[in-house]
């Protein structure tokens, strides 16, 4: 039985860094690999003979594909992978890990990684506490996440809880 292809899958661009960045990825993410790489085949702008063209890499089975095409356009906030996690040591491995080397801590568990990928890491109890039907409760487990670059899941539960 055939695999169905995925309907739609994240293409990243890259100056010269997608072969740098899809070997960090699979290195820190469970059940991820490279599973094919593409070469210039000829010189073009930017880019000589050769060099990293795509890779194309799972990370926990979601395809990606970082392509190198030069300074032109650059990775921003505006598109972001949410990491689901549970617990404060998993929030804590996938935070450490991507602001590493150059990453950059930014507000309510956002970061971006030294490429300039944007990942939100959001764990289970954050939004288990802040869609809590205890609407007061919720909004100052909320008003705490905004204070964090990191989520710190014992501080949203002692605001939730009223602490």
């Amino acid at each position: 039985m055939e695999t169905a292809m995925p309907k739609i899958t994240p293409f990243l661009w890259f100056d010269t860094q997608a072969e740098d960045a899809a070997n960090l990825y699979v290195s820190i993410f469970p059940n991820s690999r490279i599973t094919s790489v593409s070469r210039y085949a000829r010189e073009a702008p930017g880019a000589a003979a050769g060099q990293v063209m795509t890779v194309t890499f799972e990370i926990d089975g979601q395809k990606v594909t970082a392509l190198n095409a030069g300074p032109m356009f650059k990775l921003s906030e505006a598109f972001s992978f949410v990491i689901d996690c549970d617990g404060q040591d998993e929030v804590d491995h996938y935070w450490n890990a991507l602001t590493a080397n150059g990453g950059q801590e930014s507000q309510c568990g956002w970061l971006k990684d030294r490429f300039g990928l944007s990942r939100q890491v959001t764990p289970r109890q954050l939004i288990e506490m802040t869609t809590s039907p205890d609407r007061e409760a919720a909004g100052r487990a909320f008003q705490a996440m905004m204070g964090m670059k990191k989520i710190d899941i014992a501080a949203l539960r002692a605001a939730f809880e009223g602490g």
